[in-house]
């Protein structure tokens, strides 16, 4: 079945509505005229990601989503960190209780050593504190290292209806599922499961959810697709393939033919923004167009301002902290007409869409 969602937002009349397909959960609604603002891994370009702090702030400076990645604690608790390793995000390396939970894992083919979540209990991963991933590009943000916890997806949960009470607008969640098919394969957990026990138990198990769900793999989307019908987006990386299906490749998957295939287990696509734009010449592809004509959304990642992130051609002083000519490369990504974007600066990036509807 192709899948099509309405996801309701924001007082009663602002809505998402992916292009006509063949089948519906529900009918007639009006289209956005700008696109959604996701605040990739919270406001974090302003605080440590993935972090209540982040989370808060870019709901507080206008997002329409906030993006949890989400890894697996070893008592089965779903925590936000950008990957189940911890030493990249937390202060545990500097932990000696923790010492002897240091290993070697291989994840997506490579060797990988560090702390993991999943050999943590809820409790022991609560003493560790968050730090600036990137605080060479983000030394403002890493003055904030050592302040905030590892929160569990529930807490977000009620972080958000917290802030929809506050300020009367529906806010979005766009959870990603890391890594879960080799999680299950190494040790034995099911984060797809997990996953639909808590959209089950949230209530965001249905089609008009303010949610999307995202995997960068196949076959936990196709399990999620039969039991919830919770909005579902495949993740899109530069190269390769899903590690889920090793004979498939994305540049396959993002031709009509396959695009066309993915829309019958999905709402969308998260692809990467080389993708969509050439980010040298600021040329648009046609995947836009292409996924439109499948019935999909696209959600292009990730929009930054940082010279350290951005293209050698766009940027300029500073070092790689400083601020490059981000605008010239937001707004073509703007003008492939992709339906939402993730960004790093939701500041700049509510400015930029303000400034527009001017």
């Amino acid at each position: 079945m192709v899948r099509r969602v309405i996801v309701s937002l924001a007082l009663g009349a602002l809505f998402v509505a992916a292009p006509a397909a063949a089948d519906s959960h529900t009918e007639g609604a009006s289209i956005m005229d700008r696109p959604l603002i996701i605040a990739h891994r919270g406001a974090s370009g302003e605080r440590p990601e993935h972090t209540l702090a982040a989370y808060e702030l870019a709901i507080e400076l206008g997002a329409d989503f906030i993006e949890p990645d989400l890894v697996v604690t070893k008592d089965l608790h779903l925590v936000s960190r950008h990957e189940n390793e911890l030493s990249g995000t937390t202060d545990v390396a500097s932990r000696e209780e923790f010492e002897a939970l240091h290993r070697t894992k291989t994840i997506d083919g490579r060797q990988v050593a560090g702390w993991f979540a999943e050999d943590f209990t809820l409790a022991e991963l609560r003493t560790l504190r968050a730090r600036e991933r990137v605080g060479n590009i983000r030394p403002d943000s890493a003055a904030y290292n050592g302040l905030y916890q590892v929160p569990t997806f529930a807490e977000i949960v009620q972080l958000v209806r917290v802030k929809e009470a506050e300020t009367g607008r529906t806010i979005g969640l766009y959870p990603e599922l890391k890594h879960p098919t080799l999680i299950l394969e190494q040790e034995g957990i099911d984060m797809v499961d997990l996953m639909v026990t808590q959209l089950r138990q949230f209530g965001f198990d249905r089609a008009d959810a303010p949610v999307f769900v995202q995997v960068f793999e196949v076959g936990p989307l196709q399990r999620l697709n039969q039991r919830v019908d919770t909005p579902l987006v495949l993740l899109i990386a530069p190269t390769g393939g899903p590690y889920d299906e090793p004979d498939m490749r994305w540049a396959d998957m993002l031709t009509p033919t396959g695009l066309g295939e993915i829309a019958e287990y999905a709402d969308g696509i998260g692809p990467w923004l080389g993708h969509v734009l050439d980010t040298d010449t600021l040329q648009p592809s046609a995947l836009v167009a292409d996924a439109h004509a499948a019935g999909l959304q696209v959600h292009p990642w990730t929009l930054r301002k940082e010279n350290g992130f951005l293209p050698a051609s766009l940027q300029g002083e500073g070092g790689p902290s400083g601020d490059g000519q981000y605008l010239r490369l937001w707004n073509a990504a703007i003008a492939t007409g992709a339906d939402g974007f993730f960004t790093d600066n939701t500041r700049e990036l509510i400015a930029l869409m303000d400034a527009d509807s001017e």
